[in-house]
């Protein structure tokens, strides 16, 4: 549709290294598909000087495209998409990590397919089609699947990879979800899926490469495990 615009948001914490690439990248994969679009850096301040070159790179690419909304301490993803959606123009949201592991090349691919199909979320997924996991063990990679294939058992999601965090959604459908949304951390993006199922959104999937993070350190833990465990029985009793 004509005039639609996408805002990406990209909420970072000592993301220094990877910022400057992610960036540059975005604005070459967006500016060859010809498309109208903003990113937005949420920084919850980093103590290694992210919002600094963040600075640097809005001086670059000019303050309308590269808009900087920093926050004071790490506080959550749902709330860095609240505020990132706050302060959005743009009437479609693209989420995703700022840490390099989804490239921004798959951005028009979504786009196409959410103009195809009408879709109210397009998301990427690393379990269908070209899909696939790159510069993980054996472990993450068991990790991943098995929540995968517990949430598909106990939730019937209808989506491939329900815990991947990089999608497409049309801005009043994120706005709604996060409203109804109450967990935190690895649980937050699964939730999302299966909250918007509940509502009848129309979700699309595009296959994905997924590549570790280049630089900084992975978040996946054995507490995320314990969470994601808690999270998924919590969706079960209560979705």
């Amino acid at each position: 549709m004509a005039g639609d615009k996408y805002s990406i948001l990209l909420p970072t914490y000592n993301e220094r290294e990877n910022l400057p690439i992610i960036i540059w990248l975005l604005v070459k994969y967006m500016n060859e598909s010809n498309l109208d679009f903003e990113v937005i850096v949420i920084d919850d301040g980093s103590p290694d000087g992210t919002l600094n070159v963040a600075k640097q790179l809005q001086s670059i690419y000019g303050e309308d495209k590269i808009v900087l909304r920093p926050r004071e301490k790490k506080l959550g993803l749902g709330t860095a998409y609240i505020h990132g959606i706050k302060h959005s123009t743009g009437n479609f949201i693209v989420i995703m990590d700022a840490d390099l592991s989804h490239h921004p090349k798959f951005i028009p691919q979504f786009i196409s397919k959410q103009k195809a199909t009408n879709a109210d979320i397009v998301t990427g997924t690393r379990y269908a089609g070209d899909g696939g996991v790159y510069g993980w063990d054996l472990k993450r990679k068991f990790i991943s699947r098995g929540a995968n294939f517990l949430t598909q058992i106990l939730l019937w999601p209808g989506v491939s990879d329900i815990t991947g965090s990089f999608r497409l959604y049309r801005k009043d459908v994120l706005s709604k979800l996060i409203e109804h949304c109450t967990s935190k951390g690895y649980v937050f993006q699964m939730e999302m899926i299966v909250r918007a199922k509940k509502f009848g959104f129309k979700i699309e999937e595009v296959p994905i490469s997924f590549v570790d993070r280049f630089y900084g350190e992975s978040k996946l833990g054995g507490s995320e495990i314990v969470q994601f465990a808690a999270g998924l029985l919590y969706l079960f009793a209560t979705v």
